[in-house]
């Protein structure tokens, strides 16, 4: 049956309805692609693993952290110009998260390993959180730069210096999401602080 005909048995509203719902601009189905790292700590108890890890673990900002999230961000833009002015018509972005986590080197006796088992686990589900405020950023961004419009800019310039406007408070958004978290996580009687409690000392004192 010829397409016009099937067109013709739409009802106009329903057709209507369609035309309205398309996207006049390219939105990319994207995922972030995710690797797990690890550096190697010494120790056969909760004490020498955690004291290997402040010897070890990964330098942020000037101290050394249990574990680390990184990540690389890249895009693929496309510019248009259109009617004297540019529009950014898509843009795809390619993610790469990299947690970066304890290991230890040697072989754990059964009691330590267990506590172990548990420490990491938590420690990873935290990492992971901070994945997830990576991938919101990018889709807060997603969101301001597809469909970007900008008037009296046929050689698409301005447009970029606009977009760049546009990035910094999403970027400073997310470093205040990750410090506030960090610091409600290690805090006295937060989720990581009880984990290192539990790996040093079974829980029984402060720490």
């Amino acid at each position: 049956m010829p397409s016009e005909v099937l067109l013709n048995l739409v009802p106009a509203r329903v057709l209507v309805a369609f035309l309205l719902s398309m996207p006049a601009v390219a939105r990319a189905e994207w995922q972030a692609v995710e690797h797990v790292r690890t550096y190697a700590i010494k120790g056969t108890t909760g004490m020498e693993l955690y004291r290997s890890i402040g010897e070890r673990g990964p330098e942020v900002r000037g101290s050394r952290a249990i574990a680390f999230t990184d990540f690389k961000l890249t895009w693929s833009r496309k510019y248009e110009p259109r009617n004297g002015g540019c529009v950014l018509a898509s843009a795809r972005p390619n993610l790469v998260i990299t947690y970066m986590l304890p290991k230890p080197a040697e072989k754990l006796p059964a009691p330590v390993r267990a506590k172990w088992e548990t420490f990491i686990a938590g420690v990873q589900a935290h990492e992971r959180v901070h994945g997830d405020f990576i991938k919101d950023m990018v889709r807060q961004i997603e969101d301001v730069s597809v469909g970007l419009t900008v008037a009296d800019d046929p050689d698409c310039r301005k447009i970029r210096k606009e977009l760049t406007r546009r990035l910094g408070p999403i970027s400073k958004a997310k470093g205040k999401r990750d410090s506030d978290f960090d610091r409600t996580e290690l805090k006295s009687g937060g989720n990581v602080r009880q984990l290192v409690v539990d790996l040093v000392n079974d829980g029984l004192g402060p720490l």
